[in-house]
């Protein structure tokens, strides 16, 4: 079987999880769990850098989707780097690309998640 891993870091108030490995059925409850906990504790501005996922299947897929709506829910959101053509592929063909914001790589995103936030501090003043 191959192995799974997610490793998470913070950069501001963004947690980035990368993943490496295949994420399937069997290893889903793992990526769960790690959602799970960075929702207790409030973290919602996730993103999660692809470049060593080997493989997803709708099983890997569906804890992204479980998690959506709470992540929304508190200010936050979902997004996506680093996506190798063959886990994009996958992702466009179940029609993810218009629930989430996929970027080529990190840094893009990061930036992104920023200047979201600026934006929102502005319409709050």
């Amino acid at each position: 079987m191959n192995e799974f891993k997610v490793r998470q870091r913070q950069k501001e108030n963004i947690t980035i999880v990368e993943l490496q490995g295949y994420l399937d059925a069997h290893t889903a409850p793992i990526l769960e769990q790690s959602f799970e906990d960075l929702l207790k504790e409030h973290r919602y501005n996730i993103l999660v850098n692809c470049k060593n996922l080997e493989y997803i299947s709708s099983a890997g897929l569906g804890v992204f989707m479980a998690f959506l709506d709470e992540v929304r829910k508190n200010n936050g959101d979902i997004k996506f780097s680093n996506m190798s053509v063959k886990i994009f592929n996958i992702f466009d063909l179940l029609g993810f690309p218009v629930l989430y914001e996929i970027y080529k790589d990190e840094q893009e995103a990061i930036v992104n998640f920023l200047d979201s936030r600026d934006s929102d501090k502005k319409k709050k003043a």
